[in-house]
């Protein structure tokens, strides 16, 4: 226990070497820099047709700076979230519906009871089911909330005799590889790019399974390795013995929990307010955000009411999903204001151009996978993907726009840029808490998550050249 303290204060050691300030600090220097940058980058538009699309072979400077001076800057600060109140209040009461889910307990009693069912099943078949399951809640209710799966993770791995990185591999590097793939992940950034929500949800189930597959023969070689010899652990040499795991903890043993009703009735309620969103969506309902709104209010209501939530409960913990995204939401809208100070200084065409010069070189396909390899690039400075999109998806939209590129599409290298980098991210609480939790240096955790993010990067860089080349749209 002793060397899984020391490594616990090196990890936070470590920790603190990576910090960066604080987001609010973070977006307002990057608003001032904007708002510099209006007085020294040559202003200047892209022409556009009738119908108002950019054409970006049309490019002309206005020969004269239109700055947008600090003070204007926050003065656009109201005007930035005004605009941006849909989308803020569409993440405010989805965030609150996700913490009456996990607020209820559901989530840990069909957890707790498919370890305890599965445990005599068969190493290959109890990871694998395990592993399942944290992709989809990844998928569909991934945020950084589900770190508390950690412990159950660390449970699992002390039960069956494996190494701490086991603990992780098997709850956070499953539901990050969901959040980087599925449908939860890239919502705020269709909305804010002007794509239906959800659209494209076909190629996305198909994406999520194929990641799924991958990621789960990574771990599963791993783990028939260290049980075939110990001593290749890489965590081995920071005191890990598998033959001392029966005696070294009071609290490996998983014991018999009863599978509640309510549990599976309160899951299939947040998959099925998922369902009714998207097929509303795909056949055309009219007011979607409004109905988008209303069915994830009452979801929320009817989960508390089903795992036996007092209505005091239930108001609660929807306030304090609100309350723990409600910074982000406020984030959202500085950002819209960065748009606005780049628009009024009339150097975000300029940006543009200048970005996709180099670009407009390639073909498509190796544009598409540019902007995935920036989005991987810029991850570590931003660790919150609701916050990313809200920086850089006004930045891609008219990229994507000038390349010719649908906006999907741009979307789709946005979600894969972001999501898998989020593995080795030394700024993302997800993971740097998931190692604290689990005992697990994070240099460790680095060392075996790497290889897998570069095979993931690189499929993503595959199917990212397929699509352009079919010239996929997702039913925007």
């Amino acid at each position: 226990m002793e060397k899984q303290f020391k490594a616990d204060e090196n990890l936070i050691i470590n920790k603190k070497k990576f910090q960066l300030p604080h987001l609010f600090w973070i977006m307002m220097g990057i608003l001032l820099l904007g708002s510099i940058a209006t007085y020294i980058i040559p202003a200047g538009n892209f022409a556009t047709d009738e119908d108002g699309t950019v054409l970006g072979n049309q490019f002309a400077f206005l020969g004269h700076q239109t700055p947008v001076s600090p003070w204007k800057m926050m003065m656009l600060i109201l005007d930035g979230l005004n605009e941006s109140s849909i989308i803020i209040y569409l993440v405010l009461v989805s965030g609150a519906t996700i913490a009456v889910l996990l607020a209820s307990g559901a989530i840990d009693n069909i957890l707790n009871w498919a370890i305890f069912k599965l445990q005599d099943k068969g190493m290959g078949i109890l990871v694998s089911v395990m592993f399942i399951l944290m992709v989809y809640i990844g998928a569909l209710a991934g945020s950084d909330s589900l770190i508390a799966l950690v412990p159950i993770g660390v449970i699992f791995a002390r039960k069956l005799k494996l190494d701490p990185l086991v603990a992780i591999g098997i709850t956070t590097f499953p539901t990050l590889i969901g959040f980087a793939t599925g449908p939860q992940g890239h919502v705020i950034s269709q909305l804010m790019i002007g794509v239906t929500p959800y659209s494209g949800i076909g190629f996305r189930f198909i994406s999520v399974n194929l990641f799924m597959i991958v990621g789960l023969i990574y771990l599963m070689r791993y783990i028939k390795k260290i049980q075939s010899n110990e001593k290749t652990s890489l965590m081995y040499s920071n005191g890990w013995r598998a033959h001392q795991l029966g005696n070294q903890y009071g609290d490996d043993v998983i014991k018999e929990e009863k599978l509640k009703l309510t549990s599976i009735l309160a899951l299939l309620v947040f998959i099925a307010h998922f369902l009714v969103i998207i097929a509303y969506s795909v056949f055309g309902g009219e007011q979607l955000y409004h109905f988008f709104t209303v069915v994830a209010i009452i979801a929320a209501i009817v989960i508390g009411l089903l795992t036996r939530m007092s209505f005091d409960d239930i108001g609660e913990n929807f306030s304090k999903g609100i309350a723990s995204i409600a910074f982000i939401a406020f984030i959202i809208g500085l950002a819209r204001v960065m748009s606005l100070v780049l628009t009024e200084g009339n150097i975000i065409d300029t940006i543009v151009f200048t970005l996709t010069k180099p670009l407009m070189e390639l073909n498509q396909s190796f544009a598409t996978i540019g902007i995935s390899l920036v989005v991987a690039i810029l991850n570590p400075l931003i660790p919150s993907a609701t916050s990313k999109a809200a920086i850089l998806v006004p930045i891609i939209e008219p990229i994507a726009n000038t390349l010719g590129l649908p906006n999907q599409l741009a979307i789709q290298a946005f979600q894969f840029g972001d999501g898998f980098t989020n593995l080795v991210s030394p700024v993302l609480g997800w993971t740097i808490g998931s190692c604290v939790m689990a005992g697990v240096p994070f240099t460790k955790w680095v060392r075996w998550v790497f290889p897998a993010v570069l095979i993931f990067m690189l499929m993503s860089f595959v199917i990212l050249y397929i699509l352009t080349i079919v010239g996929w749209t997702g039913g925007e």
